[in-house]
């Protein structure tokens, strides 16, 4: 009988999407191929400390995973001839053995690129996207900057520093006209994001996006809709459908991405199949410029004179009942169950 794979399931972490990661990993391991894989629950507190979790998985959804007698302390060994989690028991080390690692994790502290080095300094084959794509991704405007050099259209944008004078940023916005979007650098999930429509309101913006990251983004409204596109692979990369996100005001914040209370998303999207082909090649071109492998979702947006704009790249989608990234893929033909094994045996089988 084939032996079970132990794939590490990372969750948690300092990060201000701690309850998105554990919303997305209830799903994962609930949608995990028990034929094939043992899950390894590893949970990360918003403290930065790690355990190894072994009560129900209902419990990381209602965030009681770290209640007593079913959490132990635990580390990756960084030895790269162990491959395993050590977990330190009352008088005790155990080594769990590990096939893969699977970080689903959102934002700072896990999306950026820090716990793939992690795994991948300890030899752990890494289901996802590596350390230099989780990096750049999460870095808006590097990530910008490298798609524009692969020739996708970017929206202008002015990065700003702690040091950058005011007046700088003051004379960008009157240069580039507003309204315009104020974002932290490196964030997820629309966090530190503001819509400003004068002078005042965006050196406050500023300030506020301080807040999240030590660079500030200052980029031009796109006129149109969002558009997004799923993709997955390595060399030979397969696609979802595209989706379009329907606001009613405002733009696609973090209360309407996890509860879409004013907005809808449309799947497949509203256009036609030629304009959907194009921008699925054109997120495949960014994936590929920005080293993805594995998985991300890539954002784009449509403008009424269908010219395709970038936006973003998440290398660890959202796997919540409201993401986009596994809609995409049913849409295709994918249910979530063989849209996750396909992911897991590229990383781990291979």
């Amino acid at each position: 009988m084939k032996r079970l794979k132990n794939v590490a399931v990372i969750f948690g972490g300092c990060s201000p999407e701690y309850e998105v990661s554990l919303e997305s990993a209830f799903a994962v391991l609930e949608n995990m191929d028990r034929e094939k894989y043992n899950p390894v629950c590893i949970g990360i507190s918003r403290q930065g400390d790690w355990f190894y979790f072994t009560g129900d998985i209902m419990k990381i959804k209602e965030d009681r995973w770290q209640e007593a007698g079913e959490c132990l302390p635990a580390c990756l060994s960084q030895s790269r001839c162990d491959r395993c989690l050590y977990v330190f028991e009352e008088s005790n080390i155990v080594k769990l053995p590990l096939d893969g690692a699977f970080p689903v994790l959102h934002g700072k502290n896990g999306e950026d690129g820090t716990v793939q080095g992690l795994i991948e300094l300890a030899g752990i084959p890494l289901v996802g996207c590596g350390v230099l794509a989780s990096a750049l991704c999460m870095d808006k405007d590097r990530a910008h900057r490298l798609a524009a050099a692969a020739g996708v259209a970017v929206p202008r944008s002015f990065a700003v520093e702690k040091s950058t004078p005011k007046q700088a940023v003051v004379t960008f916005g009157e240069g580039t006209g507003y309204p315009l979007f104020v974002k932290p650098v490196r964030a997820g999930s629309s966090f530190g994001v503001s819509k400003v429509s004068d002078r005042e309101a965006l050196l406050k913006a500023v300030e506020q996006a301080f807040s999240y990251d030590d660079r500030v983004l200052v980029e031009e409204a796109v006129e149109g809709f969002e558009v997004g596109c799923a993709v997955m692979g390595r060399d030979r990369l397969k696609t979802g459908e595209v989706d379009e996100i329907e606001l009613s005001g405002g733009f696609f914040d973090y209360t309407e991405k996890y509860t879409l209370k004013t907005s809808a998303i449309y799947v497949p999207a509203r256009i036609s199949p030629g304009k959907s082909h194009e921008i699925k090649e054109t997120a495949k071109r960014i994936y590929k410029s920005l080293d993805c492998k594995g998985f991300a979702r890539v954002d784009m947006f449509l403008t009424p004179q269908g010219r395709i704009v970038f936006n973003e790249v998440n290398t660890i989608p959202g796997f919540t009942q409201h993401s986009r990234f596994p809609g995409m893929m049913k849409a295709a033909g994918l249910s979530f169950k063989e849209m996750l094994d396909q992911i897991l045996e590229e990383a781990v089988e291979t």
